[in-house]
Parts: structure tokens; C-alpha cells; sequence
């Protein structure tokens, strides 16, 4: 199935604006429910963002074969008229303005990242737009008092603080030593608090606390303070990047910690990338495909990956799977409020509770879900290197491999 067949592309959605020139700032065109998103298509987020658009549109294609949205008697399908944010906040303050202000849009689709959805929720919100996103994560955002911002990912400063549990778990109950290297950017420093957090609630000791740059591409003075003060565990969070640079950087210089947590492993492919070299390397994610979690439009996670595979030729990260299930809240608060009254959509979106194949979904009154924990996947490789999985290892009632701990040092790989 091409993707072409039901994406509105630049050149379409002008040619839609001018088909229904008549209708100003229309919800709904004919049987279409038109939703905006500014997504990153260049730049620094460029592959997360490409992440962001396939989950879009592979749960507009499975909702509308499926019958569409049924509103009032009559069905209806999803189109998202898309523009590239070019990983950039301030321009995709301006395309939520554009969206709404030219484009007619009043229900939104979420950017990738916490930076760029911290710039388009002002937007969404002065005009009471009702923006479900499913790649921001930073606390701050729901700490504001936004009422039309719903976000289906668990927030930032929940990512690691697993590894703190289970490393004092392994440690005997006893505190254990970390050491930190995050980005200077909004998720990771979200990231960073939840792991303080956890060291002040475990006892444990911060004795490596560095700061990544944006445009990350060296963590060499970072690895050699490792090396010197062997820490108990290493947390690292720089999105894509920052996965791919650590674990490169860990397997020249050699690094030996007896736990290495990250963000963004699936998002960076590391095992197809490095190889034997991401072997143990602990990952944060929003999901995995193992998980039990069911639906009726994509079944449960294996059938989910599956298709996307088909339909994208790779296996889908975290932010594909989070913004399909975006998709799946759109479509039941459209039914549960059988109007596209923005102010109705919003209060179903706000009373939602439901169970996507992606996790169970409920939102708090600052519009974060509550009911989906984070799980924390091992990369396991086979003997050569030629073949490696992502096994989920933490929490326990998820787990689907024992965790190997502690991470074999190199000279005995």
C-alpha cells in the first residue's frame, strides 16, 4: 500500500484549501476530519520525527479501512495535512499558527519532542485546540495548566529511574553510585530530575553529574571520568545522537560499568548500527512489542509491528507505536463526544480511559497519562554479533528475559 493514497501532502492540502474555499476554518471537509501536525522531517530530530509521521499514518490507513470515525450517523476518515518544523521550536510555534489560523485545523497531532511541543501548546491552547501528542514528555508541560494538551507517553522524569530501583535491587538493597551525562535539552534534564529523584529515595550517591551538548558528537571526557571513578551505573540521555555516540565512544575507550541505562536505543537502531558493540546496554522505552496490551484495530504488539514493518520495511520504535496510538484517543473522543464541538472533544479527551495495543491511557488534569509505566529492554546478541534482540527486563511483571548484570567487562567478551 503506498502511502502517497492518504497523506496530504504540501501540494494537496493547498489544493484541498482552495477546493472548500467556501468553508472558513472548517472542522470537517465532506467526510474528511482534517488534523494538523508540524512534524520534523529535517534537522537534528529529522529520523524521530520520520518515526513520528509513520506511526501517524499507519493508524490513519488502519482507522479508515476499518470504517472510520462514526460521528452523529455517519463515517468519517482521518487526513493530516503535515508541515516540517525542521527541528526548529520557533518555526513550529509558527505552522500550529499557520495550521489553525490559515489552514482551518482544529484538532492537532503533537511534533516530535518535548522542545518543539513546549513551543506549539501556547498555540494549541490560546486557540482551544485540542492537540493529543505522543512524543513530548517533559514534565514542565503538564505542569502548566494547559486544558487542551493530552500526551499518551508516561513523562520524562519517569524514563530511567527504573535503573536506580533495579540497580540497588542487584546492588542487595544497598545505595549504589551513578553517574550522568544528559543534553542540555528539555526531555533529558526532565530525565535527569527523575534520576535524582531516585537517588535521594534509594540513598544513592551522584558522583558523575555532566552536561551533553545539543549538537552531540563526543563524550570522551565523560568516559574517561568513568573509567577513573568505576560508578555503579551510567545513565546517559541525548536523544538519537547521544545513544549512538555513547555507545560507540563506550566500545573504543573500552569502558567497563557494571550498567549502562540510555534513552533512545530503539530510535537509534544500535544493535544494527554497532552491532555486538550495544550488547547489554539497558534502554528506556514507552514500549515494546512483547507487551500484552491489545486493541481492535491493530490487535496486540507483535501484529502491530508486523504490519508497520510491511508497510515501512523496519521494526517500529517507541514513537511510531506512541503516535499511532495518538490516533486511536482522537477517534475515540470524536465518538464518545459524537460532535466536532472543539469544547466536547476536549472534555471526552480529558474523561478518557482506554487500552491501545501501545498501553493502558488515561490522562490526569495536566494531561499526561497515568496509567502506562515505562519498561527498560536489554539489547542480547548471539555469539557473532549477527543477530541481536531487545529483550524487556524491568519491570518484573513485564520482564521477558532475565537481566544480565553485571555487564561483562570487555576484556572477557
Amino acid at each position: 500500500m503506498k502511502i502517497k493514497n492518504f497523506i496530504i501532502t504540501f501540494v494537496s492540502a493547498i489544493a484541498l484549501l482552495l477546493s472548500t474555499s467556501t468553508i472558513s476554518f472548517a472542522k470537517v471537509v465532506g467526510d474528511k476530519i482534517v488534523l494538523g501536525a508540524a512534524v520534523s522531517l529535517t534537522g537534528k530530530y529529522s529520523s524521530n520525527g520520520v518515526h513520528t509521521q509513520n506511526g501517524y499514518n499507519i493508524a490513519v490507513e488502519r482507522i479508515n479501512s476499518m470504517g472510520g470515525v462514526k460521528v452523529d450517523g455517519k463515517s468519517y476518515k482521518f487526513e493530516i495535512i503535515y508541515y516540517d518544523d525542521e527541528s526548529n521550536s520557533g518555526r513550529a510555534a509558527q505552522l500550529a499558527e499557520r495550521l489553525i489560523k490559515q489552514d482551518g485545523v482544529q484538532y492537532m497531532l503533537g511534533p516530535y519532542s518535548s522542545g518543539l511541543t513546549k513551543a506549539m501548546a501556547p498555540v494549541t491552547e490560546k486557540y482551544q485546540v485540542p492537540m493529543v501528542e505522543a512524543n513530548g514528555a517533559s514534565r514542565s508541560l503538564f505542569t502548566k495548566g494547559y486544558k487542551y494538551l493530552f500526551a499518551v507517553l508516561a513523562p520524562a522524569n519517569l524514563y530511567l529511574d527504573v535503573a536506580i530501583d533495579t540497580a540497588v535491587e542487584k546492588n542487595g538493597g544497598k545505595p549504589v553510585r551513578i553517574a550522568m551525562a544528559f543534553e542540555q535539552d528539555a526531555f533529558s534534564q526532565d530525565v535527569r530530575l527523575g534520576i535524582v529523584e531516585a537517588a535521594k529515595r534509594t540513598g544513592s550517591k551522584i558522583i558523575i553529574d555532566d552536561k551533553l551538548p545539543k549538537e552531540l558528537n563526543d563524550m570522551a571526557a565523560t568516559l574517561s571520568k568513568v573509567k577513573a571513578t568505576k560508578p555503579d551505573v551510567l545513565v546517559v540521555s541525548g536523544h538519537t545522537k547521544g545513544a549512538l555516540t555513547a555507545i560507540r565512544q563506550i566500545s573504543e575507550m573500552k569502558v567497563d560499568v557494571p550498567m549502562l541505562a540510555m534513552t533512545h536505543c530503539d530510535a537509534a537502531k544500535l544493535s544494527k548500527q554497532h552491532g555486538k558493540a550495544s550488547e547489554y546496554a539497558l534502554c528506556a522505552s514507552q514500549w515494546h512489542k512483547s507487551l500484552s496490551y491489545r486493541d481492535n484495530y491493530f490487535g496486540g504488539g507483535m501484529e502491530y509491528a508486523a504490519d508497520f514493518k510491511k508497510m515501512f520495511d523496519y521494526d517500529p520504535p517507541y514513537q511510531s507505536a506512541e503516535s499511532s496510538a495518538a490516533l486511536l484517543v482522537f477517534k475515540d473522543a470524536f465518538e464518545r463526544a459524537n460532535s466536532f464541538d472543539t469544547k466536547k472533544v476536549r472534555d471526552a479527551l480529558a474523561a478518557t480511559e482506554m487500552q491501545t495495543f501501545y498501553g493502558n491511557i488515561k490522562f490526569a488534569p495536566g494531561g499526561q497519562n497515568i496509567s502506562k509505566p515505562m519498561v527498560l529492554f536489554q539489547v542480547i546478541c548471539n555469539d557473532d554479533g549477527s543477530k541481536c534482540e531487545n529483550k524487556v527486563v524491568a519491570p518484573l511483571k513485564w520482564a521477558s528475559a532475565e537481566l544480565v548484570h553485571p555487564i561483562p567487562k570487555w576484556s572477557d567478551r
